[in-house]
């Protein structure tokens, strides 16, 4: 199978997400939903009173957490997926403009230089890679009792319930901000963004992509 053109016939949209990949960042978010939705049901009283049948939603909720990295590791044979982590796990000297600029409130195109993410992206994945990862270990303490002693089991519980809190209003904001750019939505969506869309908001990203794809044109 021949790789994907990385530009539209007519020039005027970019391929940004691979369907591995969307469908990765799907599985994940309904997953997490679903954890999000049940924590809510166990510790806010009302909602707890509300619906009842506490067992049902605590098993819900664990086996939905069990499940929440398997999306991104089922898709790991997606070459598209892996060169995307290798990019969300590097920081370049435009990542640091781009944090200076966003500290400063500057919203200048020009002063926040981007590649395919940001460096705010970049640090929400690694935030939330690793707040899952957590999540999942002190979740499985606070499951299998009898796996740890009771000292560790507090703690579990202690960081379980916190992170849980913090990840929730991060998730918001990330909710939030990407309500607020459809273009990105419909990247998310479609695999295909304007661009436009890329040359304000990634121009890195942008500019290297017509290159390659101009130099595959000239050698072919």
């Amino acid at each position: 199978m021949s790789p994907r053109p990385e530009i539209s016939p007519d020039g005027a949209h970019l391929h940004r997400f691979s369907p591995a990949e969307r469908w990765a960042h799907r599985a994940t978010a309904a997953l997490m939903g679903v954890c999000v939705l049940t924590a809510a049901f166990l510790y806010v009283p009302v909602l707890a009173e509300l619906f009842g049948r506490r067992t049902l939603v605590v098993t819900v909720h664990e086996w939905a957490g069990i499940a929440l990295p398997l999306p991104v590791l089922a898709a790991l044979g997606s070459r598209a997926l892996r060169a995307d982590l290798g990019l969300l796990n590097r920081f370049g000297p435009h990542d640091r403009r781009w944090l200076v600029a966003a500290l400063r409130r500057d919203k200048r195109p020009s002063s926040r230089p981007a590649h395919k993410f940001n460096a705010g992206q970049k640090l929400y994945a690694s935030w939330s890679a690793g707040a899952t990862l957590v999540m999942l270990g002190t979740g499985l303490m606070m499951w299998r009792t009898h796996l740890v002693p009771l000292q560790w089991r507090v703690g579990a519980t202690f960081v379980h319930d916190w992170l849980a809190l913090t990840l929730g209003v991060v998730l918001a904001g990330h909710i939030g901000m990407a309500m607020a750019d459809p273009e990105a939505r419909h990247g998310m969506r479609t695999g295909w963004v304007a661009r436009s869309w890329a040359r304000r908001e990634h121009p890195l990203w942008e500019g290297e992509t017509l290159r390659e794809a101009e130099t595959e044109k000239s050698s072919s």
